[in-house]
């Protein structure tokens, strides 16, 4: 495998805005801790989605299309992020991260042209819901608001991936149909939160919870719990304890309904947001690493340490949110951030080791 030294800067640049977002997570649970703006508690989630999430996704799409106009996805989003940091009153950040999501856009595009199919449109309407997500923030409105569509843009990114991966299992036709249903379902909840924030809570859930429960016997991962090469299994879990929490988190939108603030805002927030998203990212990195920077990463048993904690501590952290608990809450939430904190330091720890033996 020929070493990719190429998206260094982009994948650093994310990593930093990702560090950055956590930073600010801690702020916004009550931590007291310093900070270089005073505006970075409300910057956790334009960081997380776009400085960090948006620009890994769109990185990992120029490294595979080897198209070098694309690279201006993850250098819009770097230099967005850092100038929203650094000028917050100003609008050129939130602006150069909505091009940022513009470019990922045509990304999508250009994949979905040269194959169009049910997952490729998936993952383009997901790229359409960050940009869409980015214009309804960046023109005012709340973040309460824009979260639905930014919600949007990282389930049907990683659902239309979980689509194309478990091709080796021929889905029916009739489940293709209902995958296909399902995420009309999901879309209708989402731009109803244009007009009616309610309705658009219960329709997302729906659209979680079924989707959740269509991975069971359609995605590839349940099927590998048990699977004889460690790493596979390992990647199993991960992905396999992210459906569950976009399950919980479909009953929570269910139940609960929109929430403005507050603590069961949180906890329908950070079961998508943290159980499922960062658990799919801790088991698509050793696949993703290696296909970005052309290094190797050998499993280590020690991954399962993160892996344990960030699903331990959610849990924590969601009942300490619907009992109300403030200081059950904030202990959850750190603990969530030591476990990605650990996740990161392993995955440039094997990076590092697989670059010296070179």
């Amino acid at each position: 495998m020929k070493t990719n030294k190429t998206p260094l800067p982009f994948l650093a640049l994310s990593v930093l805005a990702f560090i950055f977002a956590l930073w600010a997570g801690l702020l916004r649970l009550g931590w007291r801790l310093p900070t270089p703006v005073t505006s970075l508690a409300v910057l956790h989630g334009p960081l997380m989605i776009s400085g960090f999430l948006g620009a890994l996704i769109s990185l990992e799409r120029v490294v595979a299309l080897k198209i070098r106009w694309m690279y201006g996805a993850p250098l819009l989003a770097g230099i967005g992020w850092l100038v929203m940091l650094l000028m917050p009153k100003q609008p050129f950040g939130p602006f150069l991260l909505t091009l940022a999501s513009l470019g990922g856009v045509l990304i999508l595009g250009t994949i979905v042209r040269r194959e169009f199919a049910l997952h490729t449109v998936t993952m383009f309407l997901g790229a359409l819901a960050w940009f869409l997500g980015n214009v309804f923030w960046i023109t005012g409105s709340a973040i309460f608001q824009v979260v639905y569509w930014w919600q949007a843009f990282l389930i049907l990114t990683i659902f239309g991936e979980r689509l194309e991966l478990s091709r080796v299992l021929k889905p029916t036709r009739v489940g293709q149909y209902l995958f296909a249903g399902i995420i009309a379902v999901f879309i209708i909840g989402v731009i109803t939160s244009l007009d009616n924030i309610q309705l658009a809570a219960r329709l997302s859930g729906v659209g979680m919870f079924a989707l959740a429960v269509w991975s069971l016997t359609n995605d590839i991962a349940w099927r590998n719990l048990r699977h004889r090469l460690p790493l596979t299994r390992y990647i199993a879990w991960c992905l396999a304890l992210g459906f569950v929490w976009l399950g919980v988190g479909g009953v929570i939108h269910l139940v609960y309904g929109a929430q403005a603030a507050g603590p069961r805002y949180d906890a329908a927030l950070h079961v998508v947001f943290v159980g499922f998203v960062i658990s799919m990212i801790f088991g698509h990195a050793p696949i993703i690493f290696p296909a970005v920077l052309g290094v190797p990463i050998s499993f280590r048993p020690a991954f399962y340490i993160h892996l344990v904690l960030l699903h331990l501590s959610l849990i924590v952290r969601v009942a300490g949110d619907l009992a109300n608990a403030n200081t059950v809450r904030m202990w959850g939430g750190l603990l969530n951030e030591v476990a990605i904190l650990l996740f990161l330091a392993m995955m440039i720890y094997s990076v590092g080791t697989s670059l010296k033996t070179r």
